[in-house]
């Protein structure tokens, strides 16, 4: 997407290795653009799995897709402080308006406290026998994972609870703007 601006809303399509779709979240609104990843914001969105089902997000959330980096971070925005919830992933392409990344199954879940834990590691597993992961595809994965720690360790941009909190703000304000404009 050449055009892409502050406010336009995107879905996500979340693949397996097999092409196959994973999970889908019916909206994804543009908060920012940089160079080396986009900024997107939820709220309640609705997300479809693959066999069918249907829920709803809880709370907002704050949503980085890197361009060149095997894994993508969702700032979870909960009652009780900030939530992370990171994918091991390949680097996000944009179709049709729609975000669209494979997931690898690990994933990195970070508390409010700081403390965090690496998650889905029998699935990951799983995946990788069932799916004929290559030497050289787990070699990327598993570094991807030792970047993402370390970047959270170092206090990388999207785990700056200010900044997401005024993500959340300017993700508000659109929401706002929108809903304002659909009544005149």
């Amino acid at each position: 997407m050449k055009n892409m601006c502050i406010g336009d809303k995107l879905q996500i399509q979340c693949y397996k290795h097999n092409k196959k779709i994973h999970r889908a979240w019916n909206e994804a609104v543009v908060l920012d653009i940089k160079k080396d990843y986009i900024v997107f914001g939820n709220n309640k969105t609705l997300v479809t799995e693959a066999e069918g089902n249907t829920w709803k997000t809880k709370e907002p959330a704050i949503m980085y897709f890197f361009r060149n980096k095997w894994y993508n971070v969702i700032a979870q925005m909960k009652k009780d402080g900030i939530y992370y919830y990171c994918n091991i992933a390949t680097p996000f392409i944009i179709e049709e308006k729609t975000i669209k990344y494979i997931d690898y199954d690990l994933d990195l879940r970070i508390f409010p406290k700081g403390e965090f834990k690496i998650l889905d590691k029998l699935e990951y597993e799983y995946h990788k026998n069932k799916m004929c992961y290559s030497k050289e595809l787990d070699i990327v994965i598993n570094n991807a994972l030792k970047e993402l720690i370390n970047e959270y360790k170092n206090g990388a941009i999207m785990f700056d609870s200010k900044l997401n909190k005024q993500y959340l703000e300017t993700y508000m304000d659109l929401k706002k703007e929108l809903e304002n404009s659909n009544f005149s």
